[in-house]
């Protein structure tokens, strides 16, 4: 089978986050399928950025297809980064030809965390008489409105909500990364045969090989901090709104007495924020380091001795959770404090840390305490219950065999439908005709 994922963050082991398609991509070619990868030249995920050739560039890596689309830059989330995603999706129906040439793709799969791609996604399913898949990792427009205190009325909100509704009735499949989201997801029209919940994972293999040094500033800070004798608790991925970051920095105050270093790993739209806010507050016991290969993230993890992910107290969470970053820790085997109000909690589930109310200082320094007061023995059990779990239940191996397992399924409902194919048309002049429902869309978008 032929497998186009079109992606907008997408990246690698060498280019960085985002890695989910990567490591779907690498199960699915070592099946014996082949897989395209599209994404934007841009994204403020990635540690390498691609080389790129002209507004549309092809490359081989890791015996995958990755095409990549010029994009502009942008810094943070304002007025540049909504140009990134404008651009990335004209330059998917500017190209959606050369695509289908390419990819020749027998599976579609819009997997980027705003909706808008789903609109190039359908016409080239279309096209190619394949099934389209929404693959879902966070919910938009719910998370700008709820995390960022957009308005719902906002005209980009506006849109993005015609484009979730747009996919939820137009996909073949729902994929989603959140385990109860079906709830939402139906009130926004999907049917409910269509969810499927497959979270995020990891690659066994890649625990199993010798992982690389780790760099010499992150090695500098972190041996001077082992030499005083300190209890490291780290956090390392992405600094940006949904982490809960300054709830992290700030509960370094409450531990400066105490033999304890922060240390946070990574990038991203807050991490200038939090490190002028460490300033202010004249900490001296929190360090900021940059990002790492994915291939020093087993070495870096190893050498804290618990690590820290945070959410905020936002009723968004209801829905569930899926960080990557829950997985890398777990799979160092190193204990957890996890700040977090949601069902699901993994930690909780598997007993490999502390789960503690979100966005709370306070709890984060008696959560370290408390692990400090552990012997050495009592934390090691505590990490390898949680390195068992992932291995247990989130092995991109099966994952990516369920995820095609579900396409299959959804085959069989589109070969079901009485005139599956006819609901949905290209018109002559390349853009959607959906008779049944344009009437319906034109009336969400404005209301």
């Amino acid at each position: 089978m032929n497998i186009l994922i079109i992606n907008h963050y997408a990246g690698s082991t060498s280019y960085g986050m985002e890695y989910r398609p990567y490591y779907l991509a690498k199960e699915w070619t070592g099946l014996g399928h082949r897989v395209t990868i599209v994404a934007s030249s841009f994204s403020h995920l990635r540690v390498v950025p691609p080389s790129i050739r002209g507004d549309y560039t092809s490359e081989d890596h890791g015996g995958i297809h990755y095409v990549w689309l010029r994009t502009p830059g942008y810094r943070g989330n304002g007025i540049r980064r909504v140009l990134n995603i404008g651009a990335f999706v004209l330059q998917l129906l500017r190209y959606q030809a050369r695509i289908i040439s390419d990819a020749e793709p027998d599976l579609v799969i819009a997997s980027s965390t705003y909706p808008l791609d789903n609109y190039p996604a359908r016409l080239i399913a279309t096209a190619c008489a394949a099934q389209m898949i929404y693959e879902v990792h966070d919910l938009w427009p719910l998370s700008p409105v709820e995390l960022g205190g957009m308005s719902p009325r906002h005209p980009f909100i506006l849109l993005m909500q015609w484009a979730e509704d747009f996919a939820y009735r137009e996909a073949d499949r729902v994929i989603s990364m959140l385990p109860y989201a079906a709830e939402h997801m139906l009130r926004r029209g999907m049917a409910a045969d269509k969810f499927v919940h497959i979270p995020n994972g990891i690659d066994p293999m890649e625990w199993r090989i010798p992982d690389e040094a780790i760099p010499s500033e992150h090695g500098e800070v972190l041996g001077r901090m082992k030499a005083q004798g300190r209890f490291i608790l780290g956090y390392a991925g992405a600094h940006g709104l949904s982490n809960a970051l300054p709830s992290f920095v700030e509960s370094a105050r409450f531990l400066q007495t105490q033999p304890v270093a922060l240390v946070l790993v990574g990038q991203g739209p807050q991490k200038e924020a939090l490190q002028q806010r460490a300033g202010r507050m004249g900490l001296d016991n929190l360090f900021f380091l940059p990002p790492v290969p994915r291939a020093s993230i087993q070495a870096i993890l190893s050498a804290m001795d618990a690590c820290f992910i945070g959410w905020n107290r936002k009723s968004i969470y209801r829905y569930g959770v899926s960080p990557n970053k829950l997985f890398d820790y777990m799979m160092a085997g190193r204990p957890v404090i996890h700040a977090i109000d949601s069902p699901g909690d993994l930690v909780a589930k598997s007993n490999c840390g502390f789960s503690i109310a979100p966005e709370d200082p306070l709890a984060i320094a008696h959560a370290t305490l408390r692990l400090m007061a552990l012997s050495s023995a009592e934390r090691d059990a505590m990490g390898l219950r949680g390195r068992e779990y992932v291995l247990a239940h989130h092995d991109y191996r099966n994952l990516a065999r369920q995820f095609l397992e579900s396409v299959s399924g959804a085959m069989e409902r589109r070969t079901m439908l009485p005139h599956a194919d006819s609901a949905y048309q290209v018109s002559a002049t390349g853009g959607p005709s959906n008779t049944a429902d344009s009437e319906d869309h034109d009336a969400r978008a404005m209301g």
